[in-house]
């Protein structure tokens, strides 16, 4: 029979194996993202130093990847060389050259993959792997995904997924919905770039939104077939997917907030608190095109919650009304000039046309 103590020593185990092997994982994820760079290096280096004609590279690819699989197996075919070629292309600057030289023991001629007279792998293979620096925090398979983008979404999706810890399958559906169009569009020129630089930074009520949101993991048929009770209903059945879609920093409270005025009470569809901006964010959900009366509503959540919800060092509490369809001319025209607690945004049940958010979004980036 298990004792106490027994449990005790078996979970104090299970959770060093557990870590150990986390780490282990990681480690040598990060070990293949550098093999690969070297090995991409070493293609192009090879390529610059060959000759110049139609077809060298394919040619040179493909007796490499014959050689390398009867060597080492699967992982080295010509479409895997490509990528590796390509990884190094795009990231050849995430390392300087410097740093290699000084790797290399400055020896420009000496690969850091060679090895030494007494057939050791040489010393510098095994120091550019434990630099303490991680040029590549991400895995392999991330940046398979991530050299396919252009460059102010790259450095955005990568910014995301680290600070995030998105795993691909999770980026796939970030860049698949237009996470960085879609949150550039609420954005001006200069904050555009800081946004591709740095990912999503958090400072304002405004940081946090997009247009659209993107629905499309609550399997709703875009046709006026649900109500509003039913959208939110599968919201609650997809919570996880759903705090995803809002960002970062968002923890569930309640839906069908109850507040009583009088004889009368309202209900708040749902209630969420925002870490990063440390205030409450009230969602109510709309079927329809958006109304005067939605705002006003909203407008009085709000200040219910400011007055009678939010703790003083809290901030103010942020409204948000999605909508199926939006009314800009009405919101510009119901709430005061530079207000920055209400806001209303469309949602969509389906993954958006990218070309035509580009589009949308350099249009506004050049007026």
């Amino acid at each position: 029979m298990t004792t106490d103590s027994t449990k005790k020593l078996f979970n104090e185990i299970k959770e060093i194996v557990t870590h150990s092997r986390l780490v282990a994982a990681r480690h040598f994820n990060n070990l293949v993202v550098r093999i690969n760079y070297e090995i991409g290096r070493l293609i192009i280096e090879n390529e610059q130093a060959g000759e110049i004609r139609a077809g060298y590279g394919r040619e040179t690819l493909i007796k490499l990847s014959y050689s390398l699989t009867q060597e080492f197996g699967r992982g080295y075919s010509v479409d895997n060389l490509e990528l590796k070629r390509k990884f190094y292309i795009t990231y050849k600057n995430r390392i300087s050259e410097s740093l290699i030289r000084k790797l290399r023991g400055n020896e420009d001629s000496e690969s850091i993959l060679n090895k030494d007279s007494k057939g050791q792998k040489s010393e510098s293979l095994s120091r550019i792997f434990e630099e303490k620096e991680n040029p590549f925090p991400l895995s392999w398979t991330h940046y398979i995904q991530l050299i396919k983008m252009d460059d102010k979404e790259r450095n955005f999706y990568e910014v995301e997924s680290i600070n995030n810890n998105w795993s691909v399958r999770e980026l796939l559906r970030q860049y698949n919905s237009s996470l960085f169009e879609r949150v550039a569009l609420s954005k001006n020129k200069d904050e555009i770039v800081r946004l591709s630089n740095e990912g999503q930074v958090y400072e304002r009520p405004s940081d946090i939104l997009k247009q659209p949101y993107i629905l499309e993991f609550l399997g709703l048929k875009e046709e006026p077939s649900y109500t509003e009770s039913q959208l939110e209903q599968a919201i609650i059945d997809k919570i996880e997917f759903f705090l995803l879609e809002l960002g970062k920093g968002f923890l569930f409270e309640a839906r069908q907030k109850r507040i009583s005025f009088e004889d009368d009470d309202f209900y708040i569809d749902l209630v969420f608190y925002n870490r990063m901006l440390r205030c409450y964010v009230l969602i109510d959900l709309k079927i329809g095109k958006l109304t005067h009366g939605d705002i006003g509503q909203m407008q009085m959540y709000v200040n219910y919650f400011d007055r009678m919800v939010k703790l003083p060092e809290e901030n103010r509490t942020v409204g948000i009304i999605l909508c199926k369809q939006n009314n800009k001319t009405v919101v510009e025209f119901t709430l005061p000039e530079g207000q920055d607690q209400i806001f209303s945004r469309e949602y969509k049940l389906y993954l958006p046309d990218k070309e035509e958010l580009k589009k949308q979004l350099n249009f506004n980036t050049c007026n």
